[in-house]
């Protein structure tokens, strides 16, 4: 039970006499170090008001009638207070009021409750707004963070008013040392955090950012892509199981075009479009960022895109659905069979086509950003930096020796 105490003192607002000589009485309640003043109704002449004594004198009827009312207020005061206490472990003092005024007292919303209020609205808006992955992700994060409340804190919730930014910090060590994540995957985890404790602020439920002064950790961020060889000793592979052939040739494509997983399982012939230049065009829109990506078919790329249309021409795709996570297991076998030492992923053919085939084939960064339909250009300048940086080198380099 809480046991701090309310302080209940009534005030004459003087600047507000009537022609009566009368002023209002004013109660003001203070918890917590934060004050409620709100009108009584009632009203005095202010020669007969003993603030000390907090009583009108001397003794008649109005001064009787006065005095009644102001400790009948008292007592359901600290009647209210005294439920609060019992039923509340949270409280402040404008929840003291509006329980003395007879209505409900706002919500103390915990972080789990906001988790689950923002959850809902992101599956409303699925197709519309987000995609899938975005609600999966957060669903993820509320999970992480509930094993993280329990083992922390050993509670099953957190109140959002409880919030520091001491909670960051002990989320950052135990995503990094319970879970095994890496600062890249734990700074996506805080971010997810900090926009559920940006949609309390919005709605009223928080009156104060606790992580305002929360900085991000860095993290050198390695970009893991297959380089000319490595690319060459893929195309050229003659793969005995039709499966492996066939995953590698769409992880190829890819590799040309820059088309995430889910933009080349959605490919279709209404995706390929005739460009300005009398050329075939990609022409969608990514699900991620929903921004548009039109990409040019290179040869290699075209190549295979004809070839997966004439093996089945009943399909209204135009790649077999194969689930990421065996497209994956895939290409794992794959890199084992040709000798691929880094580990392959689908996404690394999308690496691969910003920096094997565009940058160090001297396209501009700003067009490595539109190929790769990043929604901002400090996105591309971010992950591919230091890629350009050693182009930059070999230039110089080639330069050098041409000087000497």
């Amino acid at each position: 039970m809480n046991t701090k105490k309310i302080n209940i003192l009534f005030l004459l607002e003087k600047a507000k006499m009537n022609k009566q000589g009368t002023c209002p009485v004013k109660c003001r309640l203070t918890y917590l170090g934060k004050r409620k003043p709100f009108s009584t109704g009632l009203f005095i002449n202010p020669d007969y008001w003993n603030s000390k004594k907090q009583k009108a004198s001397p003794s008649n009827k109005e001064s009787e009638y006065l005095n009644t009312q102001l400790s009948l207020i008292k007592q359901e005061i600290n009647q209210v207070f005294l439920l609060l206490q019992v039923n509340n472990e949270n409280f402040d003092v404008e929840d003291i009021y509006l329980q003395y005024k007879g209505e409900s007292i706002k919500a103390n919303k915990t972080l789990l409750e906001v988790f689950d209020i923002h959850n809902e609205r992101v599956q409303k808006l699925l197709g519309i707004e987000y995609a899938k992955s975005t609600y999966d992700k957060f669903i993820e994060c509320r999970k992480l963070i509930t094993r993280f409340i329990k083992f922390q804190y050993k509670k099953g919730d957190f109140l959002l008013d409880k919030l520091t930014l001491k909670f960051l910090k002990d989320l950052d060590y135990y995503l990094k040392v319970e879970v095994g994540q890496q600062q890249s995957t734990i700074n996506k985890h805080i971010q997810r955090v900090r926009k559920i404790t940006n949609l309390a602020i919005a709605e009223g439920y928080l009156d104060r950012n606790p992580f305002m002064l929360y900085k991000p950790k860095r993290h050198n961020k390695r970009v893991v892509y297959l380089d000319e060889k490595e690319l060459k000793d893929l195309e050229s592979h003659s793969f005995a199981q039709n499966r492996l052939k066939e995953v590698r040739d769409m992880f190829v494509f890819c590799c040309y075009t820059g088309l995430a997983y889910a933009e080349m399982c959605n490919l279709s012939e209404e995706h390929i479009i005739k460009g300005f230049d009398g050329n075939l065009w990609i022409d969608m829109y990514r699900k991620k960022t929903n921004s548009k990506v039109t990409v040019p078919l290179l040869p290699k790329a075209l190549e295979i895109l004809n070839s997966f249309k004439l093996a089945d021409t009943n399909r209204n795709k135009i790649f077999p659905e194969i689930s990421n996570q065996k497209v994956n297991s895939f290409l794992k076998e794959i890199a084992q069979v040709v000798g691929i030492e880094k580990r392959l992923t689908h996404h690394i053919a999308r690496k691969t086509f910003a920096t094997t085939i565009l940058l160090y084939n001297d396209v501009p960064m700003e067009i490595v950003s539109k190929l790769l339909g990043h929604s901002k250009m400090s996105i591309t300048q971010e992950s591919y930096g230091k890629i350009v940086q050693k182009k930059v080198s070999e230039h110089i380099s080639i330069l050098g020796k041409k000087l000497k």
